[in-house]
């Protein structure tokens, strides 16, 4: 192959769960810039044909599908639409995931009083909401001839970030799955299908806006610390996780599984001195 050839996803049919989010939007826009056919996966089916119909009219090929990663006869009924269509599965981005208001610990709250069941839903929804579309996209690669599942870790599951408890509890059970399944596939397909991590580090979701913004846009006390941390001295923006993600995806990484990627502007290797 040549290596202009290695980051192509031409003809790829790439499922992206999560996404109708601001992530999941920059991850679509970069699978069909790539020349791969993203399946639009998400909760909101104005947003997901919106975006299915923008790549289509540019020139490329996209389908919007609406279910929830949580519920496995949806997933199956959606896998069984893209089969379909396309008759194969080549690539899963594991995007659906993100914090919940349940599973905050604020600093005034009792850290012995925590809310169990909101802790429980933002572990779910990270931890469950990337392994059913693993299982139900996955075993269509496995039939298919193979291909490359992306999951999305982050910062905190390998640095203490205060608060966000149920968040980091999940993504690191995340990146305990990414590393357990990477391993099992390859003993089982040997170097068909391969499974990796994308971590990224702080950029604005719908999730962590309030945490990190106010209503003016200014950043809250959060905010500012997570800048003062981060070399970089910013926020990571959205098409800024595009390149690792087509990396993994593509054949440039055929010999990479079970890894994560940091995308964080420097943000974990460095001590706040």
């Amino acid at each position: 192959m040549e290596s202009k050839d290695l980051f192509s996803l031409k003809g790829k049919v790439i499922v992206v769960t999560g996404g109708t989010g601001i992530l999941g939007g920059a991850f679509v826009k970069g699978i069909a810039a790539a020349g791969g056919i993203p399946i639009i996966l998400g909760r909101n089916s104005e947003v997901a044909e919106q975006r299915a119909d923008e790549i289509i009219a540019g020139g490329g090929d996209a389908m919007p599908v609406v279910a929830d990663v949580l519920d496995e006869v949806a997933m199956q009924n959606a896998r069984d639409l893209i089969v379909g269509k396309y008759g194969r599965i080549d690539g899963l981005v594991n995007g659906a995931g993100g914090n919940m208001p349940e599973g905050v610990l604020q600093n005034d709250e009792d850290i012995f009083s925590l809310n169990i069941e909101g802790m429980k839903k933002a572990m779910v929804l990270n931890v469950w909401g990337t392994v059913i579309p693993t299982q139900v996209f996955g075993a269509v690669m496995a039939k298919k001839g193979g291909g490359s599942i992306v999951n999305i870790s982050s910062v905190s599951s390998k640095q203490v970030v205060t608060k966000v408890l149920g968040y980091s509890m999940g993504k690191a059970a995340v990146d305990c799955y990414t590393q357990w399944f990477a391993v099992e596939m390859a003993n089982r397909f040997g170097d068909k299908i391969r499974m990796n991590a994308i971590m990224p580090g702080f950029f604005l979701t719908e999730q962590n806006r309030t945490l990190l913004t106010n209503p003016d846009g200014s950043y809250t006390d959060r905010g500012n610390l997570v800048v003062k941390n981060t070399p970089f001295k910013r926020f990571g923006k959205p098409e800024e996780l595009v390149g690792a993600l087509i990396y993994l995806l593509s054949d440039a990484s055929r010999f990479v599984t079970g890894m994560q990627l940091g995308v964080d502007g420097g943000f974990t290797v460095f001590s706040g001195v």
